[in-house]
């Protein structure tokens, strides 16, 4: 019985990681750019906790980490002139104090010094890795379906699009950023187009979300009502041997 009380904890700490998993979801399906995540989990076998001749191991379910949905969020049209969205694979390429980041989030404006920045400041880089500078006095900036930034027949900086050879190689950052996790550069991704005055949404879809949320609560309850039940077997069981000794 002890093993069935090993087995359901180890179900209920990944529920409990799912359901972190789902409400962050939830909480970002106004995020632009953001994308959709699940859990991943696993079954590894181990010794009973209680050996019986002939016993078969037991079964435990881990974490096995959390995976992406990097399908296209609905394009959403907001007029902004430093506001641009991806079309396709591919990600903007950020300068961070950390390193170079990566993301969807095409909410981008400029700060004192004419840099085109993110939300947060960190400086969007162009495809050689360069800042892009510009300049009130040049006129208003046109952003081209190829990413060029140009003020009238001057043309200021091309927005870097890049994508990995593997999507998996990308780990979440943090505000809304990726790093590259693998010895590989990304390499520009030349198919991509690149919308001005247009933010791309995030992919969540609540309503799944929220019916995944309740299934997962449920089953945590479920599972606890389990565990109770075991433990109170055991109990029983302990007060009865006590009896007949």
């Amino acid at each position: 019985m002890d093993n069935a009380l090993y087995v359901g904890l180890s179900r209920q700490m990944t529920l409990r990681r799912e359901l972190d998993i789902v409400a962050n979801n939830i909480a970002n399906a106004n995020t632009t750019g953001f994308k959709t995540e699940d859990l991943m989990v696993r079954t590894e076998a181990a010794k009973p906790a209680k050996t019986i001749g002939g016993s078969n191991p037991v079964k435990f379910v881990l974490d096995d980490g959390v995976t992406r949905d990097f399908t296209q969020g609905a394009m959403t049209k907001t007029g902004g002139d430093f506001d641009v969205a991806i079309e396709g694979k591919g990600f903007f390429k950020i300068q961070t104090a950390g390193g170079e980041r990566y993301t969807r989030d095409g909410r981008f404006t400029t700060n004192p010094e004419g840099k085109l920045v993110t939300q947060l400041g960190a400086p969007v880089l162009d495809e050689g890795g360069s800042e892009i500078l510009i300049d009130p006095k040049q006129g208003p900036v046109t952003i081209g379906t190829d990413g060029i930034v140009s003020q009238g027949a001057l043309s200021v900086g091309k927005i870097g699009v890049v994508r990995p050879d593997d999507l998996s190689s990308l780990s979440k950052d943090g505000d809304n950023l990726y790093r590259n996790t693998s010895n590989t550069t990304l390499q520009p991704a030349p198919d991509a187009v690149v919308h001005q005055g247009m933010l791309e949404a995030s992919n969540v879809q609540s309503v799944v979300q929220i019916t995944k949320l309740i299934e997962v609560q449920r089953a945590y309850e479920s599972m606890a009502k389990m565990m109770d039940n075991t433990a109170e077997l055991t109990r029983s069981a302990v007060e009865r041997l006590g009896k007949v000794n």
